[in-house]
């Protein structure tokens, strides 16, 4: 057996953690994910051949699999990708990318990655689990079946690049969207409540109107008082009526138990609602937690496997925490027997892993907090009391409902108090937990006086849109879906404008609504929710061996075929065969298929004309405006163009005062990378800022302040605020001025010169060999790329195919501008370069080191906070990570004190050499 063993991980963070608890005589080498797929631009799948997946080495990935290569020759190879489906199909391509047997005894599973753990596991290898394999295979056939044939069909039919469509990607928008036309189609219902305040022997306490007569105020959805005037006269019979009593108190006590364990889709709804996170960065930061954190121990994993469906725990993992509850907060707060919880199984549940815990319930998160990042902190601090609550006893609650009787009325109050707190005392109330409401002490058939009444109005409300957590939770119960695969359809609705974002709801975008609309008639089966759902069943079955995976990919490929083969095909002009869709470096077009004989193409987004608004042009006087359609939004402009080019923004307003110039509005633009920015519409205003403004204002200089990403964090969009939090605008405008003096060559003084006009151009086409077509495009555009569009509508020709023939020409008349610019030159060299006076010799004095500004730290006038981080930095920003999570910091605030601290110090050194020179 070779003395040495390489270990194949998924991620490189895995890698360095597992190299740490391993040691000598074994490397760690990470695969980066997926090293092998279907290709990119191809179908990859031989539907003829029992759909045989055609899998080839990922472009980025050769230098990885290359690397791999190296590393096996001479030693044993073990497998340890993710603990998945997935992870098994990455596994078997890298064994067959290696030249190994999958039969062979080289796969290890980690679970959790600690130090125990680890070491047992590559004691215990087993082979590739080819069910678990072929299980992902047939998921990835049939996405890519589906996917490759179904997305043409959306582009061709929204005439729109970059659409696509999906198995749970299309399910989970038709959700988003029938939720949607539910509330607008919600008629509210106006009803009425009454709150009575009575006083019974001293003692006054409130209680809501509950019956007149023997009709309740609400049944159902059905209510008693549904208008004012109808409420009005009920309080006006209440308060005119004698003799309340108080006709029963009940009193009985009320258990509620600890929630699971978290599965998957639980941690992604208890951060969404207790963290405000989105699904995909709940993922981002459990896979830190569960990859390795440094520790004074060594490197640890801090939680299990964060894919998982099963809220089953180790018999090891309860051993440890029955321990830690009764040391830690009393016995009285440890069950008898250990909590065990089987609950509501989603119809997918695979229990193929344990629960989400942490690895060691010792490791509490104030233990660790020190050495993680704020946003880990917050998570493994979820996870931390979901699992020690989940082993509590249960919190015990005294509930408390009164009845006051008087005439035909009945009026309840009820109150609920906590006894004992149980898994409170870690897990907290939730939100939405109802706040105690203590009543005072009351008599069974004492009388009660009604001091007032108060009617109030409400409306019923529709039913509330979807947030990442309430989705992942309905796609879960639905049976549809993996837990792998939550936080990227979501993200992947976000990408392609299926859906935007409302604070935490999530709301389908007109696109999105259009295209499930086009699905739910074109391809009902690919949205319907038993047929996906029916499928995550079926990919279980060839998972345990009961079904394969070829016959399971037909079951369903052949009903979408059919929905396929009804969908009408675009036919070409000039030959009538069907238009396709294609990709060239220009982007997406429609091209003939009987290319190479016919060469018809098509642009795929139709040009929308100019559409008039009714204003007379205020720059010219004699035109009109209208409103154009470019490629980063609608503005206006002159009709005359290009003898007008008056143009303004048209972009959405936000409805904020600029809160600069006090004239204009902030308008939403996008930015060429199809970024956010807003602006106000101003025309002599430069107020700019990244982030959306809010109403709130700074409590300093009376600017708005702004929402800061995800997590709403206020700053003030003053750059002159102490509390401004954008990008230093200044610094931004020095980098790109001297961005554009670098080819001007550096240190040079030499003003820039004017570029070539189209009369420096023109006398030149005859010079530098243009081909007809060539030059025809560069005299009809006169050198100007914006009119590109207008001269292939007037040749007949693509867009993409004049902007071809528009460069070339430009390329060439520009090179052969540059050489007549050169040959008129003076003072050239024997090369015909021009001679450049020497520079200066500059003395380079070397810059202050550590050892220079430590001796500082006491006359530079820093705070304790900011000595600390200089010290413990020694100077060295790229430390600010780990200065961070050594003193508990979050590392923006730690940058902030790092940078702080060294311009003071930067400052006293300066002055102090100069002292040492006069």
């Amino acid at each position: 057996m070779p003395d040495s063993t390489l270990i194949v991980v998924e991620s490189p963070a895995k890698a360095k953690s597992i190299q740490k608890m391993l040691g000598a005589g074994y490397e760690v080498r990470a695969s980066r994910g997926h090293v092998a797929d279907l290709p990119e631009r191809d179908l990859g799948v031989d539907i003829e051949a029992d759909f045989a997946p055609q899998y080839e080495v990922k472009k980025d990935k050769q230098p990885v699999v290359d690397d791999l290569k190296k590393a096996a020759r001479g030693k044993r190879v073990l497998i340890a990708t993710d603990p998945d489906r997935e992870g098994e199909a990455i596994g078997w391509h890298v064994a067959r990318l290696l030249d190994l047997n999958p039969q062979n005894a080289l796969r290890v599973e980690f679970h959790e990655i600690t130090p125990k753990v680890v070491r047992a596991a590559v004691q215990q290898p087993r082979p590739i689990d080819q069910s678990l394999v072929d299980a992902q295979q047939a998921r990835r056939v049939l996405d890519r079946l589906v996917g490759y044939q179904l997305s043409p069909v959306l582009s061709m039919e929204f005439r729109r690049r970059a659409l696509s469509a999906g198995r749970v990607q299309s399910v989970a928008l038709r959700l988003l969207v029938e939720r949607e036309q539910q509330i607008e189609v919600f008629v509210p219902q106006e009803y009425w409540t009454i709150e009575g305040q009575f006083e019974s022997e001293g003692h006054k306490f409130k209680a809501m109107l509950y019956s007149v007569g023997q009709e309740r105020l609400q049944t159902g959805n059905q209510y008693l008082i549904t208008d004012e005037h109808q409420a009005r006269e009920i309080a006006r019979q209440a308060q005119a009526t004698q003799g309340y009593r108080i006709q029963s108190i009940e009193q009985r006590e009320r258990r509620r138990n600890a929630a699971a364990p978290f599965i998957t889709s639980t941690l992604q709804q208890a951060a969404s609602s207790r963290l405000g996170w989105t699904a995909s960065r709940t993922m981002r930061v459990a896979q830190k937690l569960y990859e390795g954190v440094d520790l004074p121990e060594g490197t640890v994993g801090l939680i299990t496997y964060m894919r998982t469906d099963s809220t089953r725990v180790s018999q090891e993992a309860l051993t440890e925490v029955r321990q830690f509850i009764p040391s830690h907060f009393g016995p009285e707060y440890l069950p008898a027997k250990p909590n065990f919880y089987s609950g509501k199984k989603a119809a997918n549940a695979q229990d193929a892993h344990e629960a989400i815990r942490p690895t060691s319930v010792s490791r509490t998160p104030d233990a660790v907090r020190r050495y993680l990042s704020d946003e880990e902190f917050k998570l493994y601090q979820l996870i931390w009391q979901r699992f020690v609550a989940s082993q509590m006893t249960p919190a015990i609650f005294d509930q408390t409902t009164v009845g006051i009787a008087g005439g035909a009325f009945l009026f309840r109050a009820m109150g609920s108090v906590l006894k004992f707190d149980g898994f409170l005392r870690v897990y907290g109330r939730e939100e939405g937990d109802d706040a105690e409401n203590l009543l005072p002490p009351l008599r069974e058939n004492a009388a009660a006086t009604l001091l007032d009444l108060k009617p109030e109005q409400h409306f019923t409300e529709p039913p509330p849109r979807y947030t990442d957590a309430s989705l992942v939770k309905a796609l879960e119960e639905m049976g549809i879906g993996r837990p792998s695969t939550y936080a990227p359809t979501i993200d992947t609705l976000e990408r392609r404008s299926y859906l935007e974002r409302s604070g935490k709801s999530l709301k389908p975008t007109p696109l999105g609504r259009e295209v499930t609309g086009y699905l739910v008639k074109s391809f009902p089966d690919v949205v319907a929710y038993d047929f996906t759902a029916q499928l995550e069943t079926r990919l279980d079955d060839i998972e345990e061996g009961k079904a394969q995976w070829p016959k399971v990919v037909r079951e369903f490929y052949e009903p979408f075929l059919q929905d396929y083969a009804k969908v009408p095909q675009k036919l070409c002009p000039k030959c009538g065969r069907p238009l396709e869709l294609r990709v060239s470096r220009f982007g997406q077009f429609l091209g003939c298929t009987g290319y190479p004989e016919c060469k018809y193409t098509e642009r795929l987004e139709l040009k929308k004309e100019p559409e008039a608004i009714g204003e007379t042009c205020p720059s010219c006087h004699q035109g009109q405006l209208v409103r154009r359609h470019g490629r980063y939004g609608t503005f206006i402009s002159c009709n005359r163009y290009p003898e007008c080019k008056y143009t303004r923004d048209e972009a959405p307003s936000t409805g904020i005062e600029c809160p600069k110039c006090h004239a204009g509005e902030v308008v939403q633009k996008t930015s060429k990378r199809g970024k956010p920015y807003y602006r106000c519409n101003n025309p002599t205003c430069d107020f700019l800022v990244f982030d959306p403004l809010v109403q709130e204002k700074c409590p300093i200089c009376g600017w708005n302040d702004m929402a800061k990403g995800r997590s709403g964090k206020r700053a003030c969009s003053n750059p002159s605020c102490e509390r401004y939090g954008g990008p230093d605008l200044q610094a931004l405008n020095e980098r790109r001025a001297k961005g554009s003096t670098k080819t001007r060559g550096k240190g040079s003084s030499k003003p820039t010169e004017p570029s070539a006009t189209w009369a420096n151009l023109e006398p030149l086409l005859a010079k530098v060999g243009l081909t007809a077509e060539q030059a025809e495009v560069a005299r009809r555009t006169q050198g100007q790329q914006k009119a590109v569009a207008e001269v292939a509508q007037a040749l007949g020709k693509p867009e993409d195919e004049v902007l071809k023939l528009f460069r070339q020409a430009m390329f060439k008349l520009r090179m052969e501008y540059g050489k007549s610019k050169s040959d008129k030159g003076q003072g050239r060299g024997a090369r015909g370069k021009t001679k450049r006076p020497a520079k200066k010799a500059k003395s380079s004095e070397p810059s202050a080191t550590w050892a220079d500004l430590e001796r500082l730290i006491g006359r530079a006038g820093i705070s304790d906070e900011q000595a600390l981080v200089a010290r413990y930095s020694k100077g060295q920003q790229r430390a600010i990570p780990e200065v961070a999570k050594a003193l508990g910091k979050s590392e923006e605030d730690t940058l902030k004190l790092f940078r702080q601290a060294m311009f003071k110090l930067r400052m006293e050194y300066g002055k102090a050499r100069k002292e040492v020179v006069a």
